[in-house]
């Protein structure tokens, strides 16, 4: 089992670099002290982003206020998308091509 672990975390870790690579120039982005996704913060409503990113990119992240709940009229999760780094690597860098991709052209 410890195996598996170190493995884990070293698929993970290369996953994190690679797509930290591509998306750090055009987007506040960090690495997260735990976890498989990124919580990037948006300029434009993460709802918006995530249509728009699926219909030019074909590529599918969550809205960051799907995972929260209002308070006082404040959704934490409001202007973030939770892109989970679950795929193989070769698609995660794909998916953040073009993401930058759709970046790029905002």
């Amino acid at each position: 089992m410890k195996n598996t672990v170190i493995k884990n975390r070293e698929i993970y870790t290369r996953k994190f670099d690679s797509v930290l690579e591509i998306l750090s120039p055009v987007m506040p982005i960090s690495k997260p002290e735990a976890g498989f996704y990124l919580w990037p913060e948006l300029t434009m409503t993460d709802e918006d982003f995530c249509t728009l990113l699926y219909q030019e990119e074909s590529v599918l992240v969550l809205p960051g206020s799907y995972l929260g709940r209002e308070d006082n009229g404040n959704n934490p999760g409001s202007h973030h998308v939770r892109m989970a780094l679950v795929a193989e690597e070769s698609e995660c860098v794909e998916a953040a091509k073009r993401i930058r991709n759709f970046l790029s052209r905002r």
